[in-house]
């Protein structure tokens, strides 16, 4: 049985929704046919449906990388407005949800932490909150599983766009879920409802589903992407390309003063005695065609999960990191701020969450320690999600 999302089983209830609606959507919010949701949410509401708003990468997908912002406008075809959530503001203003009364979120998610859809959500849900709107949240799965949890929880000293609530890195929940743990448990009060999925189970990874992938990002394109980017994704915090402007973003990552095949076996040696397994490193030299190093040669590797069951993104996220700044040594860099609109931390301890585990790579940390760092607040987390889940 192929997996109905909240968008597919949102035809029939639609009477149910009394009043003016407004619909937060992107490239990805497709039905199991690949129709567009907003043709779809068009169809169902009519004039009724007033206004459209846009997550972190604009309503097409199209705005690439992290402060690219994206404008206000009329939808060419459909005609309605359209008000972007990463632009000016990241939170729907008091005019965008004027006579509203129902606001239906359909965001595909990544299964990670440092993903910003949930946290527009999030912003979504409070605006409403204040104002008595009901969010309707069409659930979608997680596409790296609803099972495996991994990472350090978030400490809210370093909280930003990147990370607005104490979560581990990779999450193990749908969109759904978490708009209920935030108005369970992170102070959010809004009418909520979940549409919820039909035949998902939580061991599913997206490639199981039988519905079609559409990018979420312009740099989500695979779903192999997805499975690896818990891990890759901190090499935003430092001078590596992590694969922007290539064809395998996070999959790839290098820089043009490293020789892959030289450190190859350093690299790897940093593995040897950590139980991290179900991915291959293969040595590599790549072009990015934009971002950092742009029209320049990366030596670098390509990350390839051969056994995604195994496959430990974040705690080989971490031990990659560590082998290459021990590698390449004065060559590495930390990236410096602004990063996500924060003007004064460190980019990599946003993205990681905390500062400790920057200091657990200069360090040359082992794996009990990082293994400490990733058990401090996870049994209340894992308490709070059990509270929250919808399926079994």
């Amino acid at each position: 049985m192929n997996v109905r999302t909240g968008l597919d089983r949102l035809a029939g209830r639609e009477t149910r929704i009394k009043g003016r609606v407004a619909y937060l959507c992107h490239n990805a919010s497709i039905d199991s046919r690949c129709r567009e949701g907003l043709a779809v949410v068009q169809e169902l509401f009519g004039p009724r449906l007033a206004a459209v708003f846009s997550p972190q990468h604009g309503l097409f997908s199209d705005a690439q990388d992290n402060m690219i912002e994206s404008d206000h406008f009329v939808h060419p075809h459909f005609k309605i407005p359209v008000f972007s959530l990463y632009s000016e503001t990241r939170a729907p203003t008091d005019e965008m949800l004027d006579g509203i009364e129902h606001v239906i979120v359909d965001l595909q998610d990544a299964g990670c932490r440092a993903y910003t859809f949930m946290y527009t959500m999030t912003l979504m849900m409070e605006a409403c909150g204040r104002r008595d709107i009901e969010v309707i949240v069409l659930d979608r799965p997680n596409p790296i599983g609803g099972i495996e949890v991994e990472g350090a929880v978030l400490d809210m000293d370093f909280a930003s766009f990147i990370g607005r609530h104490p979560m581990p890195m990779r999450h193990g929940m749908t969109i759904g879920e978490i708009a209920r743990m935030a108005n369970e448990h992170w102070g959010i009060s809004c009418p909520l409802k979940v549409v919820e999925m039909e035949g998902w189970q939580r061991a599913m990874y997206f490639g199981e589903t039988g519905l079609p992938w559409a990018f979420p990002s312009p740099n989500m394109p695979h779903l192999d992407t997805a499975l690896v980017f818990p891990g890759t994704v901190v090499l935003e915090g430092t001078n590596l390309s992590e694969g922007r402007g290539s064809t395998r973003p996070f999959e790839l990552f290098g820089h043009p003063a490293l020789r892959p095949h030289a450190c190859f076996s350093q690299i790897t040696d940093v593995f040897k005695d950590v139980p991290l397994e179900g991915f291959a490193l293969r040595p590599l030299y790549f072009q990015p065609t934009f971002d950092k190093h742009a029209g320049h040669t990366c030596g670098g590797f390509q990350l390839h999960v051969t056994d995604r069951q195994r496959f430990k993104p974040w705690h080989t996220g971490q031990f990659l990191l560590r082998a290459l700044y021990e590698v390449m040594r004065s060559d590495f860099e930390w990236r410096q701020p602004p990063f996500e609109y924060e003007e004064t931390i460190l980019p990599i301890d946003i993205l990681n969450g905390t500062d400790r585990l920057r200091r657990w790579v200069t360090q040359s940390g082992d794996w009990p320690s990082l293994i400490a760092m990733e058990k401090e607040g996870m049994d209340d987390f894992m308490a709070q999600r059990e509270s929250v889940l919808l399926y079994a």
